[in-house]
């Protein structure tokens, strides 16, 4: 069985297309910090796999989909840490979450439980529809659907939100 040969863009259409969306995704499941790194890896597993694909349709969701998987596996492979006694504080860029639109929102969000967390980035940060972030966690729509659903109402409870 061959595989009929798909007509690609060139890759570099591709990072000028969706930068932004793969930089802001990945800074919102793996943080400030590692942000960078996992969309740094996610570019370089989308580059290794862009020549084998087999369709061109919906290039965005694919890449948000590894996006979500590296910044997964980012936040997985980190070890809890004690904070050092003796280091100076360290200053990092970007915005103190007392800036934020909404901080009380954010802490909460970052309360919430890792899976619900990750499907509403996913849904509302990455833009993604049901069936996007169902292909991102490794479940089915319907599943993500419910993780979206009960983040939000665990979200509306504790800021006092009616669902009017």
């Amino acid at each position: 069985m061959t595989r009929e040969k798909v007509e690609l863009p060139p890759f570099q259409a591709l990072i000028d297309a969706h930068w932004r969306d793969v930089a802001r995704l990945a800074r919102a499941m793996a943080g400030p910090v590692d942000g960078d790194d996992a969309a740094q890896r996610a570019w370089e597993k989308a580059y290794a796999a862009y020549p084998a694909l087999t369709s061109a349709k919906n290039l965005r969701s694919w890449l948000l989909t590894i996006t979500a998987r590296c910044a997964t596996d980012v936040h997985r492979a980190r070890k809890p840490q004690r904070p050092l006694e003796d280091a100076p504080p360290v200053a990092v860029e970007g915005p103190d979450a007392a800036a934020w639109p909404d901080p009380d929102l954010w802490r909460a969000v970052n309360e919430l439980p890792e899976r619900q967390r990750f499907a509403v980035t996913l849904k509302y940060v990455g833009d993604l529809d049901h069936h996007g972030v169902a292909a991102a966690l490794d479940t089915t729509p319907a599943a993500s659907r419910r993780l979206v659903s009960d983040a939000l109402a665990t979200l509306r409870s504790k800021l006092g939100v009616d669902d009017d």
